[in-house]
């Protein structure tokens, strides 16, 4: 993610705060809210796909809250978190603000109110709660559960002779019918996005449980994380062997993963993809493109026969409350609305969303989607999102060094083990 300086990022801040949030955050002031109004940042509420999801969350609020504004401002999500650290720094700013689960929110857990006194009705309905919890306190609700699934064209697959319906099993088999593709049709294996850092995110959390075994898995998530393990290794040498092997689409690193990666996908230039399973680059997203019944999903290769591939997925976006604003409750309160049965089914139908409320109905989404949700029941965290933000990046920065052929496996992973240990 592109960083700014603190004073260009304070700049913006200002003006996004003297534009868009008038009352809610005047000077002087050390709250983003006032009797009357309250004030949400995300990066969500400008798309057209959750127009439907805003307007049914406003009207859940305003039935219990009929004479409170509520102005959403929508921020650039490439600079997202760079303007909320500022409002951090400053002590004001949005009373509600959108959150990615993991380290994002937990690297700023010190800056939001806990939500377990307020939501505690909502904790059944809801799932993906981990991933927006530190120290055993929730500090956001889960509005959608985010994964990695591996997506196939069946199209491509069927051109190549392969039968469409039985995607490959093993690492060895993938590598093997991608060479067959390409000779075929042409297609590369994998479209790979990593201009942004973030494709080795979506390799090592989607091939994880394909290389490590159960118990490395469960201890990778609950911070055990041995670096120096030639399985955890492994996984690193797969992300190199990517590029060394031309599986990737050509220019990875020069590749933008949103949206320019899954476009290569959409538009039949690779066979596969490590996409999302909520919001975009997603199964809805995909189907548009390939037509449902084109579209696969695959369990991770086996590359490890001691692993047991499962779905990575977590709680994928949450509001969370900060902890200036005046209010706390009724702020909580508008969280609660932005994740009601009504908002989420909204969310799903319009923009595809896996809704964190499992009750909700996919059964008309197609193939695709009723894989990913059968998968919900035995998967397990993703590995990326037990990292802090700072490993994150680093690891980011090294992924490409990876693919580039600028840095070694071994010193690769020892530099990650340097920073997972500092936090």
């Amino acid at each position: 993610m592109k960083q700014r300086t603190l004073l260009s990022a304070a700049l913006v801040l200002g003006l996004t705060l003297t534009a868009g949030c008038g009352s809610a955050s005047g000077p002087g002031t050390s709250s983003g809210g006032s009797g009357d109004k309250l004030v949400v940042w995300d990066w969500k509420s400008g798309d057209a796909k959750a127009a439907a999801y805003v307007e049914k969350a406003k009207a859940d609020f305003a039935k219990k809250h009929p004479g409170v504004n509520v102005e959403f401002v929508a921020q650039p999500f490439d600079q997202y978190y760079t303007l909320l650290g500022a409002a951090i720094q400053a002590g004001k700013g949005p009373d509600v603000v959108l959150f990615n689960g993991g380290g994002q929110i937990r690297d700023r857990a010190d800056a939001l109110a806990p939500l377990d006194t307020y939501v505690a009705d909502d904790r059944k309905r809801l799932a993906g709660w981990d991933a927006f919890t530190k120290d055993g306190k929730a500090y956001a609700a889960p509005v959608t559960l985010q994964g990695h699934p591996v997506y196939y064209n069946k199209d491509l697959y069927q051109k190549a002779g392969l039968d469409p319906d039985s995607p490959p099993r093993t690492w060895d088999d993938f590598v093997r019918d991608c060479g067959v593709i390409a000779q075929k049709t042409g297609a590369k294996c994998l479209a790979q996005g990593n201009k942004e850092g973030y494709g080795i995110q979506f390799f090592l959390s989607a091939m994880g449980s394909a290389v490590l075994t159960p118990q490395e898995y469960d201890d990778w998530i609950a911070g055990k994380r041995d670096w120096s393990s030639a399985n955890v290794k492994r996984i690193f040498e797969l992300w190199k062997q990517t590029a060394d092997s031309g599986l990737n689409t050509d220019g990875a690193n020069s590749t933008a993963m949103f949206n320019d990666a899954f476009a290569l996908f959409n538009s039949g230039k690779a066979a596969n993809v490590i996409g999302l399973m909520s919001d975009v680059g997603h199964w809805k997203d995909f189907a548009e493109f390939l037509t449902p019944e084109k579209l696969g999903v695959m369990r991770a290769p086996v590359v490890n026969p001691a692993a047991k591939p499962s779905l990575p997925f977590d709680g994928g976006i949450g509001y969370a409350v900060a902890k200036w604003t005046k209010d706390p409750k009724l702020a909580a309160d508008l969280v609660r609305s932005l994740t009601s049965a009504d908002a989420l089914k909204a969310f799903y139908a319009d923009g595809g969303a896996i809704a964190s409320d499992a009750t909700i109905d996919v059964s008309s989404g197609g193939p695709a989607v009723k894989a990913i949700v059968a998968e919900v029941k035995s998967g397990k965290p993703a590995l990326h999102v037990a990292l802090s933000s700072k490993t994150l990046d680093l690891m980011g920065r090294l992924s490409q060094q990876l693919l580039s052929g600028s840095a070694t496996v071994d010193d690769a992973v020892a530099q990650l083990a340097a920073s997972d240990k500092t936090g």
